[in-house]
C-alpha cells in the first residue's frame, strides 16, 4: 500500500450491522448531543468507490482514471482513490493545494481547467504540475508567459446538446479552429502533448464518445503535421454514477472500447485518460437531513364545519439544508431528492401530500414536491441516497476544517482487496507487474455485494 489511507481513517464494518443501523445511531447521537443546530451529516461507504474502481478496470482496461476534484473533495475519497493508484483532475489552485497536502506527487495531477487564472498556472508551475489544458489563444498566451515548461492538453468541443450540461458552450476549441492553436503552440514554443473532450453530464447517447474519439484522430493529425509528438487522449468525464441511469456504464464502455481500437489501437503510443467524478461518489454517500419546521396549509377554503374535520391539507416541511448546498442538483441536474424515513411508518399510518423545502425563505429553495408522506414533526431525520456528487465544497476543506460531518465506513472486504496490492506497484519493473485485467478486477463480483456495518463503536 502507498499509505495514503489507514484503518483510522474510517470504520472497520463486517456482517450483522445494516447501513440504516448506523445512520440510526448517529441520528440518535446527534440529536441527544446536540442543544444547537442539528447539522446535516453524510455516512461514506468507501468499500462502494473501491468496487467502481475496480468495476472500470474490467470494463475499460486500457484507460487510466483520473478523479474529478471538485466532484467530491473530502478527505477519505481522495485518501482511497490515491491508494488505489488513480490520477487527480483539477481545476484550480485549492484542489491542487489540497491533492498534494495528502502526498500525491505532481506527476498524477492534470490541471484540466481551460480557463484559469494566472495565479493558478503559476501555482502550477511552482509545484511540478506540467499537464494543463487549453481550448484558446489567450489561454495560451497566459501558460506562455507563466509556466513555458508546461505540457499542453488541446481541448475540443464535442456534440452534447443532449447533455444534461452543455460544456462545449463554454468550452473546447472547434475543429476548425484547431490547427491554427496548434500553430500558435509551436510558433510559442510550447509543447502540445494530446487532445482531451468532455460530453457532458447525462448524456443519453454513448456514440458521442465515439464520434470525439473520431476527432480527437483528425487533430492527432493535425498535430504530428506541425511536428508536435501527441501522446494522449483524455476523454474526460460524463460517466454515470447510478446503476439506474438511462445508458449503462457497461454500454458506454463498449462503445469507447471499439472506438478506441479503431482510432488508437493498442500499441499505438497513446495513454488514455478518463476524468471521472459522479461514476466514483455518488452512490457511495448518504445524507441525513433534519426537520427545522412544518407548517400544514389547507388546500381549499374549508367550510366552518369542515375545518375540524379532515379537509384535505398538504404538509411543508422546512429542512436544515436547500437547493444553495447539499441539494444543489435541484438547481444544476433538474433532480426531485426523494427522501427515505428514518422511523418506518405502520402500514396503516395515513399519507400526506407534501413538500420539502430548504431553510430560506424564496420560491426558488424547493427541494422536492408531490412527496406523499407520513405526519412527520420537527427534529425527525430525513435520509437520502445517492448524494455524493457536488454536494460538498473544496474551500470548506482546506485547512483541516470540513461543512458536514462525514462518517467514513468501509467493509473489510474490500480493505482487504485494497491491502492485497492487486493494483501494480510503481516501483516494481514492468514484467513483475500485476496488471489491472489480469488481477484487480477479477473480485468485482464479490465486491459488489453491498457492504453491512458493524462497528465497533459508532461515535
Amino acid at each position: 500500500m502507498a499509505g495514503y489511507l489507514s484503518e483510522s481513517d474510517f470504520m472497520m464494518v463486517e456482517e450483522g450491522f445494516s447501513t440504516r443501523d448506523l445512520l440510526e445511531e448517529l441520528t440518535l447521537g446527534a440529536s441527544q448531543a446536540t442543544t444547537g443546530k442539528v447539522a446535516a451529516f453524510f455516512v461514506a461507504d468507501l468499500g462502494a468507490v473501491v468496487r467502481k474502481h475496480f468495476c472500470f478496470l474490467k470494463y475499460l482496461p486500457r484507460v487510466r482514471p483520473f478523479y474529478a476534484v471538485k466532484c467530491n473533495s473530502s478527505l477519505g475519497v481522495l485518501k482511497v482513490l490515491a491508494e488505489l493508484g488513480l490520477g487527480f483532475s483539477c481545476a484550480n489552485k485549492a484542489e491542487m493545494e489540497l491533492v498534494q497536502h495528502i502526498g500525491v506527487p505532481a506527476s498524477k495531477i492534470i490541471c484540466a481547467n481551460p480557463c484559469k487564472q494566472i495565479a493558478q498556472i503559476k501555482y502550477a508551475a511552482q509545484h511540478g504540475v506540467r499537464l494543463l489544458s487549453f481550448d484558446n489563444d489567450v489561454e495560451l498566451a497566459k501558460v506562455v508567459k507563466s509556466h513555458p515548461s508546461a505540457k499542453m492538453v488541446l481541448c475540443i468541443a464535442t456534440q452534447d446538446s443532449h447533455s444534461l450540461s452543455h460544456l462545449s458552450l463554454r468550452f473546447g476549441a472547434s475543429l476548425k479552429s484547431c490547427r491554427h492553436l496548434l500553430e500558435n503552440a509551436k510558433k510559442s514554443h510550447v509543447e502540445v502533448v494530446g487532445v482531451s473532450f468532455h460530453i457532458g453530464s447525462g448524456c443519453p447517447d454513448p456514440q458521442a464518445y465515439a464520434q470525439s474519439i473520431a476527432d480527437a484522430r483528425l487533430v492527432f493529425q493535425m498535430g504530428a503535421e506541425l511536428g508536435h509528438t501527441m501522446n494522449i487522449l483524455d476523454l474526460g468525464g460524463g460517466f454515470p454514477g447510478l446503476e439506474g441511469a438511462k445508458v449503462r456504464f457497461e454500454e458506454i464502455a463498449s462503445v469507447i472500447n471499439s472506438a478506441l481500437d479503431l482510432y488508437f489501437p493498442e500499441g499505438c503510443g497513446v495513454d488514455i485518460l478518463a476524468e471521472l467524478g459522479r461514476y466514483y461518489v455518488t452512490s457511495a454517500f448518504t445524507v441525513a437531513v433534519n426537520i427545522v419546521a412544518k407548517k400544514e396549509v389547507l388546500l381549499d377554503q374549508p367550510s366552518r364545519e369542515e375545518e375540524t374535520s379532515s379537509a384535505p391539507k398538504t404538509i411543508v416541511y422546512h429542512l436544515d439544508e436547500g437547493v444553495y448546498g447539499i441539494f444543489n442538483s435541484v438547481l444544476f441536474d433538474n433532480t426531485c431528492p426523494t427522501p427515505t424515513l428514518q422511523k418506518k411508518p405502520a402500514a396503516d399510518q395515513p399519507l400526506y401530500s407534501s413538500s420539502l423545502w430548504g431553510p430560506a425563505v424564496g420560491g426558488s429553495n424547493r427541494v422536492a414536491e408531490g412527496l406523499w408522506l407520513p405526519q412527520l414533526h420537527v427534529g425527525d431525520w430525513l435520509v437520502f441516497d445517492n448524494m455524493g456528487a457536488y454536494t460538498m465544497d473544496t474551500k470548506s476543506l482546506l485547512g483541516g476544517t470540513q461543512a458536514y460531518r462525514i462518517t467514513y465506513a468501509m467493509s473489510r472486504l474490500a480493505w482487504e482487496a485494497l491491502r492485497g496490492q492487486l493494483l501494480p506497484a510503481e516501483d516494481q519493473d514492468a514484467e513483475d507487474v500485476c496488471k489491472p485485467l489480469s488481477c484487480g478486477w477479477e473480485i468485482t463480483d464479490t465486491l459488489c455485494v453491498g457492504p453491512v456495518f458493524t462497528p465497533a463503536s459508532i461515535m
